[in-house]
């Protein structure tokens, strides 16, 4: 059977009845388990999946209709649940846990008859940048299995990358969609927060994240937030704002204006390839009838500190919830409630993750409140308003997605070093703005450049059209 990258293709061929959903699903589920190396899925749903194919092959056959995303093999990262199935997060500390329901993008997703073929390896509970924090090991580059896939999302695109389905979804705190996307070649968005529900996702730093698709086109993109955005109940913080119709507008053929930081470029931090690669895209752009103009951003140092400093404020108090009482990891040597907090806690989480839930611990303690965690929030309002200012004059603003291609796992063993990877990718989330990263270049040894895209917020429509022409596949 032949690779399908695109949904619109394996719909035709669905249809057409070149073979039926069950067959397809069953070829997937090969295909997955023939490249379990890459250590991309922590669960991989062979029975709920056939059965979804089951019940799609009898839809088509009675005419009956059928959804948006008929037939996409979609992969959802291990922090979005799924009801009866289970989700851990990537930590020891959910080990066996079997979800009692959904979260609203899977609803939507089942909706629209896509088939979730299983959960995918994530650095635990969303905190790293590389996938090497997971309790279930790193997932491993496609492209060089001895690099790592980044993170926090790497299972998902790992998954899409090598072709293991067609789709999969991320969460993006600080740029765990787009940089994982950017070192493994594909398309990543995140989109506005507040965009898509978070109901249902684990959550890591609230006010940062945002759940959004990986794919091989900015078409198939596009439909998935058409289908996963819109209005919540459950969560509060979900925007009741219409959806557009994303898919219906995906070419724009105009030409914009689009800003890029000169000192971001010339950070000591990026790559020589990923800056070339850049002007490269800088030189394209303009070309193409585009007015790019560089712009100063002075708070360019701040944004990781403040960032890495609000979002362990939150995680401590959100993963204060995992504390073996009510259900996952608890600890045998326990034996009074004191002991059975503090044994599961150290034995079920992570070296990162406990590192991060003492550093908010730490932040937001009463002697250090001031000088840490309110300083950070005065930071991510100086950001995001000098951010809606510069897209409020320009269309977009444009860098690399990460400063560097995928690096070798182990390379990095500075936790602190390791922030720096996301120094292109949190503005869009301390301020609430959409991203996207496309995969346009690569380096001398063949491992992928992704650039981004960011846009003014609820504009995705506008940024998918500009994306879509920039990447057509």
């Amino acid at each position: 059977m032949e690779i399908y990258r695109s949904l619109k293709t394996l719909q035709a061929d669905l249809y057409s009845q070149k073979f039926t959903v069950t067959a397809y699903i069953q070829h997937t589920l090969q295909t997955i388990n023939a490249h379990a190396h890459l250590n991309a899925f922590v669960h991989v749903f062979e029975e709920s999946a056939l059965q979804q194919a089951h019940n799609l092959d009898a839809k088509l056959q009675n005419k009956q209709t059928l959804g948006k995303l008929f037939g996409l093999t979609i992969a959802i990262k291990d922090n979005i649940v799924y009801a009866n199935h289970p989700a851990t997060g990537a930590s020891k500390i959910l080990e066996g846990f079997i979800s009692p329901y959904s979260a609203t993008v899977v609803e939507k997703l089942l909706q629209e008859d896509a088939i979730i073929v299983g959960t995918t390896n994530c650095d635990e509970f969303a905190m790293g940048g590389s996938n090497e924090n997971s309790y279930y090991g790193p997932v491993l580059n496609p492209h060089d299995t001895t690099r790592v896939s980044g993170g926090s999302s790497g299972g998902s695109a790992v998954a899409v990358a090598a072709n293991l389905c067609i789709a999969a979804l991320g969460s993006d705190t600080g740029g765990s969609i787009r940089q994982p996307a950017s070192f493994c070649g594909i398309v990543g968005l995140k989109p506005t927060y507040g965009r898509v529900s978070r109901y249902g996702l684990m959550a890591y730093g609230s006010s940062f994240d945002q759940i959004g698709p990986f794919t091989h086109s900015v078409e198939d993109a596009a439909l998935i937030l058409e289908v996963i955005a819109g209005a919540d109940a459950y969560d509060a913080t979900c925007s009741p704002k219409i959806v557009p119709a994303y898919t219906s507008s995906l070419h724009s053929n105009q030409k914009y204006k689009i800003a890029y930081y000169n000192n971001a470029l010339e950070h000591e931090g990026v790559d020589t390839e990923v800056r070339a690669a850049c002007w490269q895209f800088i030189d394209r752009l303009k070309q193409e009838g585009h007015t790019v103009e560089a712009i100063e951003f002075a708070e360019l140092d701040y944004i990781v500190p403040a960032y890495y400093v609000l979002t362990t404020a939150e995680a401590s108090s959100n993963l204060s919830r995992y504390d073996g009482v009510k259900y996952g990891y608890r600890a045998k040597e326990a034996t009074d409630l004191e002991s059975t907090y503090k044994l599961s806690r150290s034995q079920g989480f992570g070296k990162e993750v406990q590192r991060r839930i003492m550093s908010g611990a730490f932040v937001l303690s009463a002697g250090y409140y001031d000088a840490y965690y309110s300083k950070a929030q005065k930071v991510r309002r100086i950001v995001a308003e000098k951010t809606h200012k510069t897209l409020e004059e320009y269309d977009f603003i444009l860098c690399p997605t990460a400063p560097t291609p995928a690096y070798k796992i182990g390379a990095v063993q500075d936790s602190i070093a390791s922030f720096l990877g996301d120094i292109f990718t949190v503005q869009a989330n301390i301020a609430g703005v959409p991203g996207i990263s496309l995969p346009l270049y690569q380096s001398q040894n063949g491992l992928p450049i992704g650039m981004q895209l960011m846009a003014g917020r609820w504009q995705e429509e506008k940024l998918l059209a500009f994306a879509n022409d920039l990447h057509i596949i």
